[in-house]
């Protein structure tokens, strides 16, 4: 059983690879999609909406803005691959809805290295740019790194993704997984 952890910038081609390592698996897939709907914004909901069409109909999507852990503890199907797009939108609900970030963060680590299926998870690198003007901006993007590191610490396999390139961060063998 394997963590992987899909990292890269806004189009950057993150969700195009998970997708293509989902498929890959030979493994039925569950999708948990962490989008919320903005109602009166077209442009979000075109979004969502590619990201929809991208998907085999018969993939079993799960939208969980939030409790992310309930996905991997209620009974989840391990013979299916789980793939969380994305723990950008996961973080940001979690600060919409003032809970406690590390305290979530911790939590699902706990859960994935529990977790007796393979996962594939996409996150955003939002520290490469600019820093952030606002408090809200500077203190989200501190949030995203430190929850990229706790995920990637995790994981037993990390990429990077430029331009649609995958860019290997991290490979664990099975034997070290083990020792």
């Amino acid at each position: 059983m394997s963590i992987t952890l899909i990292l890269g910038g806004a189009r950057s081609g993150k969700s195009t690879r998970a997708e293509t390592l989902a498929k890959a698996s030979g493994l039925d897939v569950c999708y948990v999609a962490t989008a919320p709907s903005m109602s009166g914004d077209a442009e979000w909901q075109a979004r969502i909406e590619q990201h929809q069409s991208q998907r085999p109909a018969h993939w079993k999507v799960i939208e969980e803005q939030l409790d992310l852990i309930r996905i991997f503890t209620s009974g989840a199907d391990t013979s299916s691959i789980v793939l969380v797009d994305c723990l950008t939108l996961w973080l940001s609900n979690l600060l919409y809805a003032d809970k406690d970030v590390q305290t979530e963060v911790d939590n699902l680590c706990s859960v994935l290295k529990a977790y007796q299926g393979d996962v594939v998870l996409v996150s955003n690198e939002v520290g490469l740019g600019l820093v952030p003007e606002s408090e809200l901006g500077r203190n989200f993007r501190d949030e995203q790194g430190r929850l990229n590191q706790s995920i990637a610490a995790v994981a037993d396999h990390v990429e990077f993704i430029a331009a649609g390139l995958p860019l290997v961060l991290k490979q664990q063998s099975i034997t070290s997984k083990k020792a």
